[in-house]
């Protein structure tokens, strides 16, 4: 069993628990950033190119996606809010870049100047995202890389795919699919949850031409993964 997916701290218990036949328990004390460091999960591209092959033939492919505006959003949450390692690299980028511009939003259609802040706005996280330049000097992270980059979906044939709105739901067929419905279930995600709704708050600290630039670079993981085009934050 191979995969690819977000929500990837719930997902490594997963695999912890079916190759250490570790107790349900066992696996949810593990804390989140102890699950990340563990080093007894086999990556794909650590094999040989012939077992690689043979995974790919044989085994059960998945990946979980999500809506990918709101993965942005959680991204920001987790790696510029609550990341201080991660805060530390990128945000020195971003403010040098951006953190001199003054960040606009809309408050009943009109304008309002926001002062900068000591840390990166999500606007300043945006601009990041569309300036050319971020391409040109290295490859998206990938907590923000586009999902049909990281995954690969057009060059591997996986066998199911799941979505992060429906986790619950898609987890348990995949395991049915896999016979391990009687095994294990999905532990729930409490952290750093963000909601369809909030997406429209989140971005009105972003223009109307930022957002569009934006849906440009993830228009693709929008059309294979079946979400809808956000005409509420591209058309106003």
């Amino acid at each position: 069993m191979t995969s690819e997916h977000v929500a990837c701290t719930n997902w490594k218990r997963v695999m912890l628990f079916l190759k250490h036949n570790m107790s349900y328990d066992e696996i949810m004390s593990i804390p989140g950033h102890t699950i990340h460091s563990w080093r007894n999960l086999t990556l794909l591209s650590t094999l040989p190119n012939s077992e690689i092959k043979a995974k790919l033939m044989h085994y059960t492919k998945f990946m979980f996606v999500r809506d990918p505006f709101v993965r942005l959003i959680s991204a920001y949450r987790d790696k510029f809010q609550g990341n201080t390692t991660f805060h530390q690299s990128y945000a020195r980028t971003i403010l040098n870049l951006y953190g001199n511009k003054r960040s606009r939003f809309y408050v009943k259609g009109k304008r309002k100047a926001v002062a900068p802040q000591a840390q990166p706005t999500f606007y300043n996280f945006i601009q990041y995202l569309v300036d050319p330049r971020t391409e040109r000097t290295k490859p998206f992270e990938p907590h923000w890389r586009q999902m049909y980059r990281l995954c690969h979906p057009c060059l591997i044939q996986y066998d199911f795919v799941g979505h992060q709105e429906t986790l619950q739901e898609d987890a348990e067929q995949l395991f049915k699919i896999l016979q391990l419905e009687d095994d294990i279930k999905v532990p729930p995600s409490y952290e750093n949850m963000t909601s369809s709704g909030s997406v429209e708050d989140w971005f009105r600290t972003v223009p109307q031409e930022d957002r569009r630039k934006l849906f440009k670079i993830y228009e693709r993981d929008f059309r294979l993964f079946g979400y809808q085009r956000p005409a509420g934050l591209l058309d106003e």
